[in-house]
């Protein structure tokens, strides 16, 4: 995790976004006039409750939502709303991970062949050397180069979603879009995940956007947290200091939902839960 150097542009700018589903009347409001920021090798997490609006903002990043309103800038460029070509040109540098490492992996094609097809796009003229970056990439993850050679169903859900970073981080990005990437895993596999990504993250420079619903999770490799409900931000900052004094009754509410081993802890989280909700006010 890498300290934010609040003295270089931001790569990622998000300002007053709104996304909206449905049409006429019947329109949803998903993400409503959220604005953020991601500097280069930085991780923002971002997190909140189930349909708080935190993957509809990775995925109008990534181009696959359309905004209704506000800008997403990458590197100083507008990408809200550009075209195919554009948008296509970006996919070398603008990368995901998702949550499930089993559907997000071709079950009919070799691991090797999933890594090879960013390649063949991104880099076609060095095809040459594309069998040595598959291999490099394996093995930066912790898997074994003969990995390439067999299909997902060989593998476990931790192996696999390390097979999913490779296939992300193979054409170098600069920022990966991180949509709960460890919620689908083990708790000792969650923490061998986020120490992979972390130490791959100042390896390569890389920038996260770290897309998670559980706020003990998101505090371990973010360098500041973004408090998302109802597609508005309840609270933003650093992570730790979030983590310790968090201001908001809602913050305060998904802290004390973290399960914990200690029992007496436990008690008490339950018990702030409790204070918290009933501190926020009644809608009518």
């Amino acid at each position: 995790m890498n300290a934010n150097e609040n003295a270089n542009p931001p790569l990622l700018e998000v300002t007053d976004l709104v996304v909206e589903y449905g049409t006429g009347r019947q329109r949803n409001r998903a993400v409503d006039t959220v604005s953020l920021q991601i500097h280069p090798g930085e991780t923002l997490g971002l997190v909140g409750e189930s349909g708080s609006g935190k993957s509809t903002i990775g995925q109008a990043i990534l181009g696959l939502v359309p905004t209704t309103s506000g800008s997403i800038h990458y590197d100083g460029r507008q990408i809200a709303g550009v075209g195919r070509r554009a948008r296509r040109g970006l996919t070398g540098e603008l990368q995901v991970i998702f949550q499930d490492p089993y559907s997000s992996l071709d079950p009919t094609k070799t691991i090797g062949y999933t890594l090879r097809e960013p390649l063949r796009v991104h880099r076609p003229h060095e095809r040459q050397s594309h069998s040595a970056s598959i291999e490099a990439m394996l093995t930066r993850v912790g898997l074994n180069a003969d990995a390439a050679s067999r299909y997902p169903s060989q593998f476990s859900g931790g192996q696999r979603q390390r097979i999913a970073i490779a296939r992300a981080l193979i054409v170098s990005p600069r920022l990966v879009i991180c949509d709960e990437p460890v919620s689908a895993l083990d708790l000792s596999i969650q923490a061998e995940v986020m120490n992979l990504m972390a130490e791959l993250q100042r390896e390569l420079a890389l920038s996260y956007l770290f897309i998670s619903h559980d706020l003990s999770v998101v505090r371990h490799i973010s360098d500041r947290v973004v408090v998302l409900k109802g597609g508005q931000i309840m609270e933003q900052g650093d992570a730790t200091q979030i983590y310790e004094s968090a201001q908001h009754p809602y913050t305060r509410a998904l802290l004390a939902a973290a399960p914990v081993p200690d029992p007496d802890e436990q008690r008490a989280r339950n018990q702030a839960r409790l204070r918290a909700a009933a501190a926020q006010p009644t809608q009518v």
